[in-house]
Order: structure tokens, then sequence, then C-alpha cells
């Protein structure tokens, strides 16, 4: 069996994703917000309130529903994947309920983005759960997820990589610092979408081919594949690799940094914000490539729901790390819900 390297000290964390907020003038009523980010793999819901010092989370819900599990193949979500996010959704909509949302913002992104019933199924949901989601473009992804996460990113005044690695695609953002005196989140220089998530690329590779005798090589195959699906993308980023920062946020690598802790179960205070030296990064990713389904599922923080899909994580990390070597990995467990909670505050007035 493959092992995995053993932690090095965790470094201190930046504070929390709503620190600094400042409140409208007196009088301004309070709103209960929330944000539902429907992916290729999973459902998630935030939902939260102002506070003095940022927003403060009221509830929250997550499940693993795989709503593109099959889409590459057929071009369409399955009957029962769609059940599954529809039982998902019909959670989220009973907590809007119950914690009287004034304001929600709903969206989904590749699954339904490409699938050719796609928005047959936006009809269902909304029909049956009452959510109305919204199918965003891959640009106002990558918009979000910046949004929710920057602030996370290590000081500097060089360039930052930031990147969601999603079930059916990954997204790439080169950012530069914004002005930091008035609190801006980084400037957006160029942003990448590769169709390339945990899902897409396990499903291109097959899973047989990654739990056989050949699934080093599998595993190889799928980094070159990624790798290749950013060549345009890296012909945009500077050639100066000093000063460069690395900001990651998604299952993969929330998942590995707490492989990385040898956590004996996942400790979200322990792994957002996380700096993690890429070498460690690399070294674990091998590890994992190396091992079958039940090595892997016999780690704490991966488990039976992810053991079949962490190596395509790996793999799509290996070809970031490939184009953009920072020293470290910034870890994020936050991303699109934060960045819409963000935006719909700040349009009532909060800057947060």
């Amino acid at each position: 069996m493959a092992s995995i390297p053993a932690a090095s000290a965790p470094q201190p964390r930046h504070s929390g994703a709503a620190a600094n907020a400042k409140l409208p003038p007196t009088g301004a009523s309070r709103h209960t917000y929330a944000a539902i980010d429907l992916g290729t793999n999973n459902c998630r819901l935030l939902i939260a309130r102002p506070s003095d010092d940022g927003f403060v989370v009221v509830d929250a819900f997550s499940r693993i529903v795989r709503l593109g599990e099959g889409l590459a193949n057929s071009g369409r979500l399955s009957a029962e994947a769609m059940d599954r996010a529809v039982e998902a959704l019909g959670v989220c909509a009973d907590k809007l309920r119950r914690r009287r949302v004034s304001l929600a913002r709903s969206v989904a992104t590749e699954a339904c983005r490409r699938a050719a019933n796609g928005r047959d199924f936006i009809e269902r949901v909304h029909r049956e759960t009452g959510i109305a989601l919204e199918i965003i473009p891959p640009q106002e992804e990558a918009r979000l997820a910046v949004l929710g996460c920057h602030k996370l990113l290590e000081p500097g005044d060089g360039p930052a990589l930031i990147f969601d690695i999603g079930g059916g695609s990954t997204e790439l953002v080169l950012v530069e610092p914004g002005d930091e005196e008035e609190g801006a989140p980084p400037r957006i220089k160029a942003w990448w979408s590769a169709p390339w998530g945990v899902v897409s690329l396990t499903e291109s590779e097959g899973r047989a081919a990654l739990e056989g005798p050949d699934r080093v090589a599998a595993y190889r195959r799928m980094v070159e594949r990624a790798r290749h699906s950013f060549a345009r993308f890296a012909e945009l980023l500077p050639s100066d690799e000093e000063n460069i920062r690395l900001l990651g946020t998604s299952g993969t690598v929330t998942t590995l940094a707490s492989v990385h802790l040898a956590l004996p179960s996942y400790d979200r205070r322990a792994v957002d914000g996380l700096h993690v030296p890429i070498e460690a990064m690399r070294e674990i990713s091998t590890a994992i490539s190396e091992m079958d389904g039940e090595e892997r599922a016999a780690l704490p923080c991966i488990g039976a729901e992810r053991a079949d899909l962490v190596v395509a994580g790996c793999a799509i990390l290996e070809a970031i790390l490939d184009i953009w070597p920072a020293a470290q990995l910034g870890v994020a467990d936050r991303g699109i819900r934060e960045g819409i909670l963000r935006a719909l505050m700040a349009r009532d007035g909060y800057v947060l």
C-alpha cells in the first residue's frame, strides 16, 4: 500500500470569510440571505445574516448528488441523478422556509450547462421545490468563486492563480491585487474554464482502469488530458515565477489537505486557510494514484463516497501545479456560496 507523507505543522490561518464588514446606516433591515450551489457532484446551501463583524452562518447543507453521472456518455442528466438532486434541493427549500430567508440566489453550473435536458430539469426543480435555479456561465462561476475565497490568498503583491476543481469543469482565474485600502477583491486578469472536473475526467478514463493493475498509467493519462486542456490558458500566464501565489477551492484540495494533516475526520477549522507546501501535495497525489479503491476508502477524510473521484481531482491538481509552480497551495473551504452571499449583502449596502 502506498504511504502518505506526514504533515508538517499547520500554518496560521487567515481570518474568517466575513471579517471586516461594515454595516449599512442605522435602521437598515438585516435580511437573512441564502446561497445554493448545485454542481455536477454536490448540492450545497449556506444561510447567513449580516453582523457587526461580518456575517454569521445560521444554517448549512451539503450532499453529494452526482448530478452529472453518466453525462459525458449520454449528453443528458439521468433520471436517477435528477431524482437525487431534487431530493437534496427539497431539503434546501425546507431550510429556506424555516429560516425565513428573504433574499436568495440559487445557481447551477457545468452539468446543467452541458445537458440537453438541463432546462427541463431546471423547470422540474422549480415546479417541485419552488427553487428558481439560474444556470450561470463559466465566467460568472469563476467570478463568484474568487469573490468567495480571495481573502485567503497569501499576502503579497505578485500575481495569483485561484482555481475551483468542480465535478464537470475546472475554473482557473489569474488575478492581481485590488485596492487593499478599500477592501476590494483582486482584479481578474484572465480566466479559463476547462471541461474536466472530477466526474467528467473519471468517466473519460473509466473507473475500471483506475482500479486495475495499470492504474498509475491511467492516472498519468488523466494528468496529460487536464494539462492539455490548460495549454492555451498557460500561454496567458506571466513568465516571471517570483512571488506568485496559488489558492484552491474545491472538495479535492480540502480533502487532500485533510490527508496531509492526517485528520481522523474532516475539520473545516483546521483546513480552511491552511497553506501546504507544493511538494507535499504532489507526494500525496502520487500516493493516492497508486492506491486501489479500498485503500483510498480507508483514508478517513476520503471514505467510500470520494474514493472513486479523488484520483481525477489529484490529476487536475497536478496539471495546475505544472503550469503555476508556486511554493505553497492555499486551501479554501469556501467559494461560490460565499461569493453569492457577499454579492447579495453588498447590494444592500454591507461592505465585507
